[in-house]
């Protein structure tokens, strides 16, 4: 208890700058003040400061000791304020943003659980085609496939998940030969249409290689529920992401190919601005996600 004293006074008396002006803020004697600097310096074994009633000039070993001192006191506050939270009821507003398909089908269950375990707790989902910025729109957070561009947001990954290459029974029955990606070009490929191009790039992994492969077809649409209703009615080969197909896989209805060249990791991450002490109702609800999307995705074989 007396370093972490230690570390305060000496705190206060590096933002004061003299003796005089530090004493007046503490309410104590101008020799008291000097006293219990000498008393510091001399269980350290070293000069913490150069020093005149008006002026205090911090040594190399004093500013150390103020900059780590600073960060140890930051650090013991931020705990305190956590034990704090954790015995305070979850309160204030969460603004979640996710994308239609994924958001839909397991983020707002979960919110729905969630809020009914913190009746204190206010949640906006949003659901968006694409990921928005959370800076510019006000969120919290985001559920996203991949880690962020930007390097300045923290990613936590809440679900393993890969591309998966797939086509029905039917299609299976009648479809030319496929003995490795480059085959796709002879194959009629359901595309997510995303932008103008006349053609989509699919990629796979196998040991460390990854291959980019042109595909196309006479079907396409901007939503993958409407590819995978496509797929499951014979009309050719898709690249959709486990979570959406993991239970038509189980059931038979769809076939995975290709197994050796695996469609590229997609895992989901949820991504927020970086803070010295992240809120309690932020922290528990993104932990919360990484204790139960497991529970309704199991993971990609």
């Amino acid at each position: 208890m007396d370093t972490l004293n230690d570390l305060a006074f000496f705190q206060r008396l590096a933002q004061c700058g003299s003796l005089t002006a530090t004493a007046r803020e503490l309410g104590l004697s101008l020799s008291a003040v000097s006293k219990r600097l000498m008393q510091l310096e001399a269980r350290l074994g070293v000069p913490l400061a150069q020093r005149t009633t008006r002026r205090l000039t911090l040594t190399a070993e004093g500013e150390l000791y103020r900059r780590r001192g600073a960060a140890i006191l930051d650090e013991l506050r931020d705990l305190e304020g956590d034990l704090c939270d954790r015995q305070r009821d979850l309160t204030g507003r969460l603004r979640v943003n996710a994308t239609f398909g994924f958001g839909r089908r397991h983020v707002a269950p979960l919110v729905s659980r969630f809020t009914a375990a913190h009746p204190r707790l206010e949640v906006l989902l949003e659901l968006t085609n694409f990921p928005l910025n959370l800076a510019d729109h006000g969120f919290d957070v985001g559920i996203r496939v991949g880690r962020p561009p930007d390097s300045r947001l923290v990613a936590r990954r809440v679900l393993h998940n890969r591309r998966i290459l797939c086509a029905s029974p039917d299609y299976l029955a009648t479809m030319p030969a496929l003995t490795r990606p480059q085959d796709l070009a002879a194959h009629p490929c359901l595309v997510v249409r995303e932008n103008d191009s006349d053609y989509a790039v699919w990629r796979f992994d196998r040991d460390g290689e990854t291959l980019s492969v042109k595909v196309g077809g006479r079907l396409a649409s901007n939503d993958g529920e409407v590819i995978t209703r496509l797929a499951l009615d014979g009309h050719g080969i898709m690249l959709r992401s486990w979570w959406d197909v993991h239970a038509d896989l189980e059931a038979g209805r769809l076939c995975e190919l290709l197994p050796a060249w695996r469609g590229v990791a997609a895992d989901f991450y949820a991504v927020y601005a970086p803070q010295r002490h992240l809120p309690a109702r932020l922290g528990a609800f993104i932990a919360y996600l990484e204790d139960s999307l497991p529970g309704r995705v199991p993971a990609p074989g």
